[in-house]
């Protein structure tokens, strides 16, 4: 995926249809020239609601359209006919979608199922026709119920990736590189800090045909949890992940360290993110010898790791093994 068609914030405006009116309708026939209230319903007006897609991948589609009306209610009509009801606005959302409040921010709900529709602006109901009136005591009600208005607001969408195993690391361990290594996906590389301004999805080939989705999530950084850097804009994306693969380059001057960081960030955030099944790998490592690994080992955390080169392709098959692995239990 193109880290410029990555969309994972967006905030739209939507307005649901007004409800239809009812009907103050009286019988009138030729051989009945009093007959009584028939006035119908009127229709409901037009929801606004978010669909689950599981072939999104991106809020992209709704960046350039912000704007959202549903169809007003039909009104009602004599002979006890019920105005028709407007028609649904269907917004399509990659799973994973949260709908939030556009003002308060407060969470409404989030999609999590592919066909799945919650209504996220309710249309207004139709109003009730006079014949509802009626009684013993007011045989000829000669009103009827206006419909309801429909809501408009501003509603913030937020995407929350959905990936087997996320790559979390410090800008320019090597997250992108390996990406690009072990999937088709072309995420920009460079040799500077924050290359990595979206996350990026790859699809990852393994034994017997199986696969694994692996996201680069833009680098963090101490502080995160905080906003500073990237910050929260990318942490909630590690949320959703089954697994997270650390990776801290082999000239980190202290790998144990970087990697307390990294987690306190995250606990920091989100304490759940450390009940994930974790593993480390030590990236450009073909720069070390035999010895220097060995030196390293002594003072790791105690989680499965391993050494890699993505440039050298050096160890790529046995992590892709660790990591399917490590997606099993």
């Amino acid at each position: 995926m193109a880290s410029d068609n990555f969309v994972d914030y967006v905030k739209i405006h939507c307005k649901s249809g007004n409800g239809g009116g009812g009907s103050a309708h009286f019988r009138r026939e030729k051989y009945i020239p009093q007959g009584g209230p028939d006035g119908g319903d009127g229709g409901r007006g037009g929801h606004i609601i978010l669909r689950g897609n599981s072939q999104l991948w991106t809020l992209l589609h709704l960046k350039y359209n912000k704007h959202f009306k549903a169809e007003h209610g039909v009104h009602g009509s004599g002979g006890l006919k019920t105005g028709r009801q407007g028609k649904d606005t269907i917004i399509e959302v990659p799973i994973g979608t949260i709908a939030k409040d556009g003002e308060s921010e407060d969470e409404w709900f989030e999609i999590t199922e592919d066909g799945e529709e919650r209504v996220l602006i309710p249309g207004g109901r139709g109003g009730l026709g006079n014949n509802n009136f009626k009684s013993a005591t007011n045989q000829t009600p000669r009103y009827a119920q206006p419909g309801e208005p429909g809501k408009e607001s501003w509603v913030i969408l937020e995407l929350k990736i959905l990936a087997d195993v996320g790559l979390v690391g410090f800008p320019n361990a090597g997250k992108s590189t390996l990406l690009s290594v072990v999937s088709a996906a072309k995420p920009e590389i460079g040799d500077y800090p924050f290359t990595t301004l979206r996350p990026n999805l790859g699809i990852v080939s393994y034994r017997g045909g199986r696969s694994f989705i692996m996201a680069d999530i833009p680098g963090i950084i101490e502080g995160a949890s905080e906003g500073k850097g990237l910050g929260l804009r990318f942490l909630r994306h590690i949320e959703r992940n089954s697994a997270l693969l650390f990776m801290i380059p082999a000239d980190s001057m202290d790998i144990h360290q970087d990697y307390k960081i990294l987690l306190n960030e995250l606990k920091k955030y989100n304490k759940e993110l450390l009940l994930k099944n974790h593993m480390l790998a030590i990236t450009k490592s073909d720069m070390l010898d035999e010895e220097l690994k060995e030196a390293i080992t002594k003072d790791l955390p105690d989680i499965p790791y391993l050494f890699i080169s993505s440039v050298a392709e050096d160890g790529i098959v046995e992590l892709k093994d660790q990591i399917w692995k490590l997606l099993q239990e």
